[in-house]
């Protein structure tokens, strides 16, 4: 499987402006920017996308292996934290609050934590990788 991306740019890096498109097309000439990535302007960043492809991705790594150790979710909700410091991105911070009748903590620890260690994305990224993750309900 492949899927693609792309990117233009104009213009220099701080009055210079993009947009980023996916094959899917759920990104169409979004708008990304110097203030939409080092402050708060309108717009997309490279951090944010990959916070949301990391949590995307250990989303559905951690259904595929609760399902395969005998157990349903009712509820993943996973946020990732990108950290950009001096130039690298250095960690992503995974806090997840998940439902999950009938597991126990230990066992939906275990879990999770191979979740993390096996997804795609996480695999991909050569950076550190925390996970904070809760029972609720």
């Amino acid at each position: 499987m492949k899927r693609t991306a792309s990117a233009i740019w104009n213009g220099t890096i701080k009055e210079g402006n993009g947009n980023i498109s996916t094959q899917s097309t759920v990104l169409n000439k979004t708008q990304y920017s110097f203030n939409s990535r080092f402050a708060e302007g309108v717009g997309t960043n490279p951090e944010e996308l990959i916070a949301a492809a990391h949590a995307g991705c250990f989303n559905m790594k951690l259904t595929l292996d609760l399902e395969a150790a005998g157990f349903k979710a009712d509820t993943l909700e996973t946020t990732s934290t990108v950290t950009l410091d001096n130039g690298t991105i250095t960690r992503s911070d995974l806090v997840l609050k998940a439902k999950v009748p009938g597991i126990t903590n230990e066992k939906f620890q275990e879990v999770a934590a191979g979740a993390k260690a096996g997804c795609p994305v996480s695999r991909a990224l050569n950076l550190e990788i925390s996970l904070q993750a809760e029972l609720v309900g």
